[in-house]
C-alpha cells in the first residue's frame, strides 16, 4: 500500500511553519455532567500532534464528537472538555476554535488550536464538494490519523484529503495500513483468521472475503452454531440461522476445494440456561441435546484449534468463541487467547468484545497489532478498499 507518511514529511522538515491539518479521533464517552469517563482516544491521538508541533508545524486538530445535527450546535455537542484534557496531555494551551470552516483565525508554528466538532458543518457527512473545497484552503499537509473514521467518505476525512496540497497518513493510520497489509496483502503462511459471533448473517460477507484467502477459518459463537448445522449436527436450542445453514456450506466448500479448512468443533460446552450460574456440561459435538444451549468450544477443540494457532504463519482474530463473560464458558476464548500469544505469528486483532477478551486475559503485549477501528477493521476483512486509503494512495501517486 503506497501512501506518504506524515512521520516522513516531518523527518525531511517539510512540516517546518506549514499549517498542518489532523483529522484525529477524539470521540471519547462522557457522563450526563459532560465529562470524560475514558481518554483512551485523546491519549492516543498524541504522539502525531507532538509530532507535528516537534517539526514546527502550525497545528490544527478536528474530530467528530456523537451524533451531532448539521448547522445546530448545542452545548452537550463540544468538544471544550477534550480541549481541556489535551491540554493537559500536551502541557500547553489548546485554544477550542468555533465557525472555523471559512478560516478567519489564526494559528502559529508551536501552537495547536482544536477545531470545534467537524459533525457540525453543513456537507460533512454527505462529503460536499463546496465544504471540501473549503477545508484543502486551511492547511498545507492534511494529516488523517484516525482509523476508527476511515470506512467513511466525510468531508475532513476524504474531501480533504482531495484538496489539500498534501494528504498523508499520521502514525495511528500508518500503523493500521501497515499492520493490514501484513495480515491479508501478504501474509506469512498459514493465514487463520478467527470469526466469531452472533450472527452469520453480520459477518457472512466477511467469511465469504476470508474464504477466498485463508488457510483455516475458525468460527465461534452463534456463528460456529450454525456451521454445526451445516455439517449435519443436532444443536439442541443453541442460537444459530437456520436459513444461512446453506451459505455456511458453501464457505465450507469454497475452502475445502482450495484444501483449506473450516474446523468443525468436536466437543461444546452446554447448558440449560443462558446464565453465568448455569451448570456447564462438556459433551461430544455428536451428543448435544435437543434442550441444550451451546455456550463454549469444548476443551478437546480447543486444544486442536490451539496447536494450530501456535503453528500459524498470520493470525486475524475478530471475536470470541465462546460466552467468555461467564466463568464457566471462558475456557475456549481463553485457551486460544493464550495460544494467540504464545504464537511466534503475527497476529491482528479488531472489535469491541475481542479486545475486551484481549484485556480480560492481560496478553496486550502479545498480540502484533491491535486495531482500534471496528467499523473500519470489519470492513477491511470484507476485502472493501477503506475511502481514506484510496484517497491517500492516490495522492502519493
Amino acid at each position: 500500500m503506497n501512501f506518504i507518511r506524515f512521520s516522513d514529511l516531518c523527518a525531511q522538515g517539510r512540516a517546518q511553519g506549514q499549517r498542518v491539518f489532523i483529522r484525529a479521533d477524539l470521540n471519547v464517552p462522557q457522563d450526563d455532567s459532560g465529562a470524560i469517563t475514558e481518554d483512551t482516544r485523546i491519549r492516543a491521538s498524541v504522539p502525531c500532534i507532538r509530532m507535528a508541533l516537534d517539526a514546527g508545524a502550525a497545528v490544527m486538530v478536528t474530530s467528530h464528537l456523537g451524533r451531532p445535527t448539521e448547522g445546530a450546535f448545542k452545548p452537550e455537542d463540544s468538544l471544550a472538555p477534550v480541549a481541556t484534557r489535551l491540554a493537559e496531555l500536551l502541557g500547553q494551551p489548546v485554544r477550542l476554535v468555533a465557525d472555523w470552516v471559512d478560516g478567519g483565525f489564526t494559528v502559529q508554528p508551536g501552537e495547536v488550536v482544536l477545531l470545534e466538532n467537524c459533525r457540525l458543518n453543513v456537507g460533512e457527512k454527505k462529503n460536499k464538494p463546496e465544504l471540501a473545497a473549503k477545508l484543502g484552503k486551511l492547511c498545507d499537509i492534511f494529516v488523517h490519523d484516525a482509523f476508527g473514521t476511515a470506512h467513511r467518505a466525510e468531508g475532513t476525512t476524504y474531501g480533504i484529503a482531495e484538496t489539500a496540497p498534501i494528504a498523508c497518513a499520521g502514525p495511528l493510520l500508518a500503523a493500521e495500513m501497515d499492520a493490514i497489509a501484513a495480515a491479508l496483502q501478504a501474509p506469512k503462511r498459514p493465514l487463520l483468521a478467527i470469526v466469531a459471533g452472533s450472527k452469520v448473517s453480520t459477518k457472512l460477507t466477511i467469511l465469504q472475503a476470508l474464504a477466498k484467502n485463508v488457510d483455516g477459518l475458525i468460527v465461534g459463537g452463534g456463528i460456529a452454531n450454525t456451521f454445526m448445522l451445516a455439517a449435519g449436527l443436532n444443536i439442541g436450542k443453541s442460537l444459530a440461522e437456520p436459513d444461512l445453514v446453506g451459505e455456511a456450506q458453501a464457505v465450507i466448500k469454497a475452502m475445502a476445494a482450495r484444501g483449506a479448512a473450516v474446523p468443525i468443533p468436536t466437543d461444546v460446552v452446554t447448558a440449560k440456561a443462558f446464565a453465568a450460574d448455569a451448570p456447564a456440561t462438556v459433551k461430544k459435538a455428536t451428543e448435544v441435546a435437543d434442550d441444550d444451549l451451546i455456550l463454549d468450544i469444548g476443551p478437546q477443540t480447543a486444544a486442536l484449534l490451539a496447536a494450530q494457532l501456535k503453528a500459524a504463519g498470520t493470525i486475524v482474530w475478530n471475536g470470541p468463541v465462546g460466552v467468555f463473560e461467564f466463568a464457566a464458558f471462558e475456557n475456549g476464548t481463553k485457551v486460544l487467547a493464550q495460544a494467540i500469544a504464545e504464537s511466534s505469528a503475527f497476529s491482528i486483532a479488531g472489535g469491541g468484545d475481542t479486545l475486551a477478551a484481549i484485556a480480560k486475559y492481560g496478553i496486550e503485549q502479545q498480540v502484533g497489532y491491535i486495531s482500534t477501528g471496528g467499523g473500519a477493521f470489519l470492513e477491511v476483512l470484507e476485502g472493501k478498499t477503506l475511502p481514506a486509503f484510496e484517497v491517500l494512495a492516490r495522492r502519493a501517486a
